[in-house]
């Protein structure tokens, strides 16, 4: 089975003019307007057509001077996946309260192309700031497996991985296990333990 990915979209150089651009595009009428007139767009924490504004208050406030201000995610859907504009505008409002509860994150769903896909781009800077978002090796695996939980419960598909020992193996060594496996399972792992947020999701991996 397929299943929704979730893709980092890196910018070599961040401002406020590209904060700007980057909301400004994803908001966009004819990417979003559903039949019915509906926008696929919603706020966290901020108003969706105010979320440019309002993460440059939260960075001010803060004093924030990090390069970094804003993260920008894709989430897209296989063309083949029954999956309406208004259900994966749904899974991603779920997806940013449970990685990112205290963030501002503005929420736009893309139904223009064959394949739906949302665009959930947050603030770098926490609105009670004692948290900015740690961007390392687990991070991407761990918002996939997010996304992953989203999809189940929404019943749509997730790739199954094969248990490393059922792969074919195109030499035999000794057996060991497959560096990702152990990740997947340290990641299963911490979401049974029902963290409140990313950043808990985050702490359980890092005492695993």
């Amino acid at each position: 089975a397929l299943m929704a990915t979730v893709t980092f979209i890196k910018y070599e150089k961040q401002s406020a003019g590209a904060l700007h651009g980057v909301a400004a595009y994803v908001s966009q009428n004819n990417k979003t307007m559903q039949e019915d007139g509906r926008l696929l767009i919603s706020g966290q924490n901020c108003t969706p057509r105010l979320a440019a504004q309002e993460f440059l208050v939260t960075r001010a406030a803060h004093r924030q001077k990090s390069p970094v201000w804003f993260y920008h995610y894709v989430q897209s859907f296989p063309p083949d996946e029954p999956v309406t504009g208004e259900l994966a505008h749904e899974i991603a409002k779920a997806f940013a309260a449970r990685a990112w509860p205290e963030s501002e994150v503005l929420i736009a769903t893309h139904t223009d192309r064959a394949h739906i896909h949302n665009h959930i781009i947050f603030n770098s800077t926490a609105l009670d700031c004692t948290r900015k978002f740690r961007d390392f090796f687990l991070s991407g695996l761990a918002l996939q497996r997010v996304s992953d939980r989203l999809c189940l419960e929404h019943g749509l598909s997730i790739i199954t991985p094969k248990p490393y020992r059922e792969r074919k193996k195109r030499t035999e060594y000794p057996k060991r296990t497959c560096h990702r496996d152990e990740i997947r399972a340290a990641i299963d792992e911490a979401l049974r333990k029902k963290p409140r947020d990313f950043d808990e999701l985050l702490s359980f991996l890092v005492d695993a």
